[in-house]
């Protein structure tokens, strides 16, 4: 059976402390509720380090810049009506200050931590390699 592969680029921003940022889908989005790493769809011919640097401007108002986005490792998860593909990035370095722009809630959380905040299946593999890193 073959479903439609759908990319996303994800990113784990992490402040001066050491914390990662997760936003909480809205409502009214799928898995509203659900705490994930931001980032968005990587659009026809973008590659994930554009698509990504677009998304966290849209999304928190930040430049980031290429060199700044460090790739970590990726998720592939079979959902029902789809296949997600998704590198994860590590960002330590950006301008401006994070905001939520899109109706979602942020939240700098420590990597131990991240586990006590629900997320999508495909976002919960990704977490060791945090805990890991810091």
């Amino acid at each position: 059976m073959s479903a439609k592969v759908v990319l996303v680029a994800a990113c784990a921003l992490i402040d001066a402390d050491g914390r990662v940022l997760i936003a909480q889908r809205p409502p009214g989005k799928p898995m509203a509720g659900l705490w994930e790493f931001p980032g968005g769809k990587i659009e026809t011919g973008e590659r994930p380090e554009v698509s990504l640097i677009r998304e966290l401007k849209e999304e928190l108002g930040i430049v980031v810049k290429e060199e700044c986005l460090a790739p970590l490792t990726f998720a592939s998860h079979l959902y029902p009506d789809f296949h997600l593909l998704m590198p994860l990035y590590v960002c330590r370095r950006w301008d401006g200050i994070v905001e939520a722009r899109e109706a979602q809630k942020l939240k700098w959380v420590r990597p131990n931590d991240l586990r006590n905040y629900p997320m999508p299946p495909a976002d919960e593999p990704l977490i060791p390699h945090l805990t890991t890193l810091l």
